[in-house]
């Protein structure tokens, strides 16, 4: 019994140390093999070629450095004894208010115990000196590595983090409610293009006699690749503008080039500084955010869905244009009695007029055309009908990209939720559902739920009268292209010539008159194409919703902005849409709105 439990354990342990072998990426590895015909015996060998891997650069589409590896310092401290805040700063060069603040940050999190070692992040400069003059510190522990480095504050949840960097936050996200651990690995590009982004080892496979004489390979030789270079689509400058707008604000501003599908800005409310999530420094700065109530760290734009409001009645105009239920002539009265409309307004006697003044009535009876039309076939069965109606017109909604991903290179998008009949016959308990109990449809509110990137997206679409890139972070990659599904073209079901039709309507909202006449660009030559959107809740204030575009005749920059609990989409979410679109086209903002910008940017520092 002993003898064969040591014959099998040494074959056991000669197995794992095989498989150890063979697995590392750090070692050549040898393993013989027969030649059934000759019967001679050869090694194959596995050769690593250990060149140094570089993990690549990521950079903006002006080719500004974001996110390189660099050489950093840490300093370790002990918290006990107590420290002298004073000569601590004068070794660094610090006030003892910075020292107090920069130990606060760094605590992992509040109440940490006394004896929590602490690690301060030093730039090379305040590093040079502790080597200099630490001798009377001899608890304090100076050490380098080489390290993800941010150049900029903006972007967090376009460039994300890598995942071995930040170990440390996951750890401390399981501590706390809001931490949500599975939906934050979330980690941008970082995290999409993180194959491309570290490179590969090169590894040859020769195949030799017994005195080391090659005979050809056994595998196909793979060759080495340093990590390469992220070119981005988001200009920097107009990232770090679009996040002063939006703050502390809960929401999301896309704004994408519509020809291209590139976006341009990408930021999600509220926001923070990408390098707080792997700074080793910045523990107290995360427990913040993971305890924050309005979740800084999910990935809005992407990862969460909500009701669009009044912005999707362009999509219903278009699909009932399409299938013949209105034309743009059509003219519906201002009739309350069958939802109530809060723009006071002349009547709606054409589509123009009926987006200008987002006239929910008028938009009412467009969906009720379109789900109360009965074909001559099913005349006798208007259940049916309604079935058939609702299904053909979720068709032509989702050929704008919704209800699925679009496919974007961040993790864990969200398809966003179109209702189909069946959830209609479940949800109503009978198939014998009328319009009434599903009338909400018309004005973008109850089951209906988009991305931001949807939102967007859909402003593209129409801004090119029907069709669209998918949108995306990554222009090229290295000295190639983006990836190749970014350069294939969707159409949608619906004409050209139905777009178009929305167009002066969308123009309409921003002149006199219109719901967001008090955002028009006109005073610098620019006309904006636009909807707004107030979105009724249940659970507090309202949301504020805008899309557009512009220029109108030659868009090249379509904007998405959603505020949840933000109010008025014509108050909140319309300013900023056309604050980004002038400093996208223009470079700056006109005097005559400074005043305008700084009171946004204030508000949005506060987070309303």
């Amino acid at each position: 019994m002993r003898t064969a439990f040591t014959r099998w354990g040494r074959l056991l342990l000669a197995s794992l140390v095989l498989l150890a072998a063979c697995s590392s990426p750090d070692h050549n590895t040898t393993t013989p093999t027969q030649d059934p015909k000759t019967g001679e015996v050869y090694t194959k060998r596995r050769v690593v070629i250990t060149d140094s891997l570089i993990r690549g650069r990521i950079l903006d589409r002006h080719d500004s450095v974001l996110v390189d590896t660099r050489l950093v310092f840490l300093l370790k401290l002990p918290r006990r004894p107590p420290l002298d805040t004073l000569a601590l700063g004068q070794l660094l060069g610090w006030d003892s208010t910075t020292v107090r603040r920069r130990i606060a940050e760094a605590l992992p999190y509040p109440g940490a115990r006394p004896q929590t070692r602490v690690q301060l992040l030093l730039t090379a400069k305040e590093a040079q000196r502790v080597r200099r003059d630490s001798a009377e510190w001899p608890s304090l522990l100076l050490s380098q590595r080489h390290q993800r480095t941010y150049t900029t504050h903006a972007g967090a949840a376009v460039l994300g983090y890598l995942g071995s960097e930040a170990q440390a936050f996951y750890r401390q996200a399981q501590r706390y409610r809001r931490g949500r651990f599975y939906r934050l690995r979330n980690g941008g590009v970082e995290a999409y293009y993180n194959g491309l982004l570290k490179g590969r080892h090169g590894y040859l496979h020769p195949l030799l006699d017994a005195k080391g004489q090659q005979h050809g390979t056994w595998a196909k030789d793979t060759t080495f690749q340093q990590g390469q270079d992220l070119h981005l689509t988001i200009d920097v400058k107009l990232q770090a503008y679009a996040e002063k707008l939006m703050g502390n604000r809960k929401g999301y501003l896309v704004a994408l080039d519509p020809c291209t599908g590139e976006i341009l800005a990408y930021v999600s409310g509220p926001v923070y500084d990408p390098a707080t999530i792997t700074a080793p420094d910045q523990a107290g700065v995360r427990a913040e955010l993971l305890e924050h109530e309005n979740m800084p760290l999910l990935n809005r734009p992407a990862m969460l869905a909500n009701p669009p409001g009044s912005v999707f009645k362009l999509v219903n105009a278009a699909v009932a244009l399409q299938l013949g239920a209105i034309t743009p002539a059509t003219a519906f009265p201002c009739d309350q009695s069958l939802v109530s409309c809060v723009h006071h307004h002349k009547p709606a006697t054409n589509l123009t007029l009926g987006l200008k003044y987002s006239c929910n009535p008028y938009f009412y009876q467009v969906m009720q055309n379109l789900i109360n039309a009965v074909p001559d076939s099913l005349v006798a069965d208007t259940v049916a009908a309604r079935h058939v109606n609702l299904a053909e017109w979720r068709r032509y909604v989702r050929s704008f990209g919704l209800d699925s991903v679009l496919g974007v290179d961040l993790p864990r998008e969200a398809p966003g939720f179109l209702p189909t009949p069946e959830y209609y016959d479940k949800a109503r308990r009978t198939r014998n559902w009328n319009y009434r109990s599903i009338y909400s449809l018309s004005i973008g509110q109850g089951e209906i739920n988009l991305t931001g990137l949807q939102m967007a997206n859909m402003a593209a679409i129409i801004a090119n009268r029907g069709w669209y890139y998918a949108p995306h972070l990554v222009r090229a990659v290295g000295k190639g292209g983006p990836l190749p599904r970014f350069t294939e073209k969707h159409h949608t079901l619906i004409d050209s010539v139905h777009f178009a039709a929305l167009v002066p309507g969308m123009v309409a909202v921003m002149q006199k008159g219109g719901t967001a006449d008090a955002s028009s660009l006109a005073d610098v030559g620019i006309t904006v194409a636009g909807k707004t959107g107030t979105v009724q809740n249940d659970e507090g204030d309202d949301h504020a919703a805008f899309v557009g575009f512009a220029p109108a005749d030659k868009p090249k920059i379509a904007v998405a902005v959603y505020f949840e609990n933000g109010g008025f989409g014509a108050t909140a979410a319309a300013p900023c849409a056309v604050m980004v679109m002038e400093k996208h086209l223009r470079g700056y903002i006109a005097p005559k709105r400074k005043r305008w910008e700084k009171r946004i940017q204030s508000r949005a520092r506060h987070g309303y």
